[in-house]
């Protein structure tokens, strides 16, 4: 829990209260903008581990086709 004793807020449970509803609002705008960064980022890491292991795939599927081109000849 977070508390800031001179505005008279809490943050609990992702719950916000407050007898200031200026710093609440203030507050919860932060507490957003910062899940989304959040939830970018992870989408972001997610999309570059998904090329990667394209990539990978790529490159096995190639050795496996001029592994059956040798076998041939």
């Amino acid at each position: 829990m977070l508390r800031d004793r001179r505005k008279s807020w809490t943050i609990s449970r992702g719950r916000l209260s407050s007898q200031s509803s200026h710093f609440c609002g203030i507050t919860l705008k932060v507490i957003t903008r910062d899940r989304e960064n959040q939830e970018e980022e992870e989408e972001e890491e997610e999309e570059e581990e998904e090329e990667e292991e394209e990539e990978e795939e790529g490159i096995e599927e190639e050795e496996r086709k001029k592994k059956k081109k040798k076998q041939e000849v």
